[in-house]
């Protein structure tokens, strides 16, 4: 191939550079806001009243030069506020709820908990990209499990009591009456602990490959309280026990999967001659140039450093991606024996898809 001379616009060039200043702060700022989330430096800030660096380190027990360093870090980036006048730093109510309040539906730091965990891993992915061999999920910096437990929970506690089952055709009723409950892919529990702890005459079981999720599930289940009403077992997604379930749900797990399309299959056969499969994606138009913006750029990045390493790790290797689509999930579950698929919600970040026999 020839190469041909290019005329470089000056001001889209500059636009681009203003870009890539952008995402070069926020790069190097993600591993800030873990250390911040981890050392509880936001939380104490959380009430909102001004801090010196030196009584942040003396309430938190860290170094005050460190600690102005990081509040400079993250006045530059909005994430903390500065009082010019007092030379002293807060945080505003929007920010202590997105950063400090672990319960609120808002809060972020999980997200970057996964982030950085998977850049960690990024010499991993180099090599499959070059060998086309997969990454297991379990192959990853533990932080990563932890972290999507704490990214996912805040949208799992916002929505799937309150909007994402009661959208589903008769589930509620059933599961306020009392019903038999697996969660797929359950990681560290925070979905089947929040059904449960909603509808108490139900029985929950919660199934995952990854044997340290379990374990984790195991005692966040007791120290819910909910642990006589909720198991955790090591399955994969193809293999899980039981049957006669009345509701099955997969929560952002399918498109991680190496055969989607036989845990389809094995999903319906376990489901009860009524039952319901809940399952929630990452949301995604079907066509690639729908997922040009800034929630695609998360997604596909995720899907290209965990979730379609995690899929070529397994047997089939299907690859759906985290974008995969409302329509090319539809192939899968229909593939898999499924008869009636819907959109029965939707959030800016999910696809709530509802499968019956």
């Amino acid at each position: 191939m020839t190469a041909t001379a290019q005329t470089v616009d000056q001001a889209k060039l500059d636009e681009f550079l203003g870009r890539f200043v952008g995402d070069m702060g926020a790069t190097v700022s993600a591993a800030l806001v873990v250390i911040g989330d981890r050392l509880g430096l936001y939380r104490a800030m959380a009430d909102g009243t001004t801090v010196s660096p030196a009584e942040l380190a003396a309430r938190t027990g860290t170094d005050p030069r460190y600690v102005q360093e990081w509040l400079a870090n993250q006045a530059a980036g909005g994430y903390v506020s500065y009082d010019r006048a007092t030379e002293e730093f807060f945080l505003s109510p929007e920010q202590s709820f997105a950063l400090a309040q672990e319960g609120s539906p808002a809060f972020v730091p999980g997200a970057f908990q996964v982030a950085t965990a998977a850049i960690k891993d990024e010499e991993k992915i180099t090599q499959a990209f070059v060998g086309g061999h997969g990454v297991g999920w379990h192959e990853h910096h533990h932080d990563l499990f932890a972290g999507t437990e704490r990214f996912f929970r805040p949208g799992y506690s916002a929505n799937l009591v309150s909007s994402w089952i009661p959208a589903l055709d008769g589930v509620e009723a059933r599961l306020r009456s009392g019903a038999l409950v697996a969660d797929v892919g359950c990681g560290y529990g925070a979905s089947t602990i929040l059904m449960a702890e909603a509808f108490p005459l139900s029985e929950f079981v919660g199934f995952d490959y990854h044997a340290a999720s379990i374990e984790h599930a195991r005692e966040a289940a007791a120290q819910a309280g909910v642990g006589e009403r909720v198991s955790f077992e090591v399955a994969a997604a193809k293999e899980y026990p039981g049957d006669g379930y009345d509701l099955v749900c997969m929560f952002d797990c399918l498109h991680d999967m190496g055969d989607p399309v036989g845990a389809a299959a094995h999903v319906l056969s376990t489901l009860g001659s009524d039952g319901t499969w809940l399952i929630v994606e990452p949301y995604a138009g079907d066509r690639l140039e729908d997922n040009l913006n800034p929630v695609g750029r998360v997604y596909y990045g995720a899907s290209t450093l965990v979730c379609t390493p995690a899929s070529r790790d397994q047997e089939v290797g299907l690859a759906l991606g985290a974008q995969a689509g409302e329509a090319r999930l539809r192939e899968v579950v229909t593939a898999g024996g499924f008869t009636r698929f819907r959109r029965a919600a939707e959030t800016p970040f999910n696809l709530v898809l509802e499968a019956r026999p």
